[in-house]
């Protein structure tokens, strides 16, 4: 990530957020999840698999955890280096992501 030139904190925390999400999107494939809908992201979070296309429990429960984990370590990062170059960062994964996968997560509101 070129967030490593801005700083050495922020390029950590980008890196850590990236394999996270790379991670997640690699869960909503596999279960068919179009987390970036409206509410979608709420539903995983309270453990709603009614919300995938392809059900697969296993799947499923990992997806919900590497959500809460993305989560919690988003809230370290705003902490630790400022909402603003999280933000920008997680903008920059998304835009990674979105390249690699297409539109199949959903579109947000």
């Amino acid at each position: 990530m070129s967030y490593e030139k801005k700083s050495p904190n922020v390029g950590w925390w980008a890196g850590q957020l990236d394999e996270i999400d790379e991670e997640v999107a690699r869960l909503c494939t596999i279960c068919n999840v179009k987390i970036l809908d409206p509410g979608v992201m709420a539903r995983v979070i309270k453990g709603d698999d009614s919300v995938c296309g392809s059900p697969n429990k296993l799947a499923f429960k990992k997806l919900h955890d590497a959500v809460r984990i993305h989560y919690a370590v988003r809230e370290k990062s705003s902490d630790r280096v400022g909402e603003k170059e999280t933000m920008q960062a997680l903008e920059a994964i998304v835009d990674r992501l979105r390249k690699k996968y297409g539109d199949r997560f959903g579109t947000p509101a």
